[in-house]
């Protein structure tokens, strides 16, 4: 199967135009016309996925977050993010992302809300369409916030969340952004929002959110944005059928010791 023919498959799923504009998405390196025999599913072009690609005679990686993302002036062995390139290239495999148009159309936080079975979901920040950032509706009980706590770490698979707020409060409507969520407290909580589940919160971030009344979960950049790789995994095994996939899951980036 050729890479552009799966390239047409991902963007009916994912349109380009839905990605934000300061976004990288579409087919980073490789050639359109390269034969893909073996696809390999990542959260994150990383060293250790690249490798893992070339070791295993992968011919082409699909990648949640863009490898390449600002300007690039040179393209050499001094830098990890050069190093990549000329490993893929010179190993002939494609390297495609799909960032924020997956999170707008392709429906990250929709599946997001669904693993936590939120109820009268809507788009929590509309970008283009109907079509958004984050989800936000109801859980089916309300509960405590340290119950919601466990409940995303059970349903995402995760040892830690980090918590900012009363964890005694009640909560009822949620927001979740998979990813990094900063952007979205000050909506979330304008929108009712108890508590906002997301990713990459910060002290100050974490303070003003207590102070807007809302309750914070981060549950971590990666910890929300895996569900990419199961999503992917099923909808490409209906289309390419005589290509082998397999997922990269790496796990977290840092530990907590």
């Amino acid at each position: 199967m050729l890479c552009s023919e799966i390239i047409h498959i991902l963007e009916k799923q994912s349109p380009p135009e839905y990605a934000l504009s300061w976004d990288n998405v579409g087919l980073l390196v490789g050639r359109k016309d390269r034969e893909v025999h073996k696809l390999l599913l990542a959260v994150d072009a990383s060293m250790e996925v690249v490798d893992f690609a070339i070791q295993q005679h992968f011919d082409m990686i699909i990648t949640h977050h863009p490898m390449i993302f600002g300007k690039i002036g040179k393209v050499n062995d001094e830098t990890p993010l050069g190093r990549k390139i000329l490993a893929l290239a010179e190993h002939g495999i494609c390297c495609y992302a799909m960032h924020t148009n997956f999170d707008t159309r392709g429906g990250m936080a929709k599946l997001a809300a669904k693993q936590l079975l939120l109820q009268n979901t809507e788009v929590l920040e509309e970008t283009m369409d109907g079509e958004g950032i984050g989800q936000i509706g109801f859980l089916p009980t309300s509960m405590m916030a340290e119950e919601l706590a466990a409940l995303v770490k059970e349903k995402f698979g995760l040892k830690n969340v980090i918590f900012y707020g009363d964890n005694k409060n009640k909560i009822e409507k949620v927001a979740i952004c998979p990813g990094s969520g900063k952007s979205v407290i000050s909506i979330s909580a304008d929108k009712g929002a108890q508590c906002l589940i997301t990713g990459d919160i910060g002290h100050h971030e974490g303070v003003d959110a207590c102070e807007l009344g809302i309750c914070v979960i981060d549950a971590s950049h990666y910890g929300l944005e895996k569900i990419f790789l199961n999503f992917m995994y099923e909808y490409l095994q209906g289309y390419c059928m005589d290509v082998e996939i397999q997922i990269a899951d790496t796990g977290e980036p840092f530990a907590v010791l």
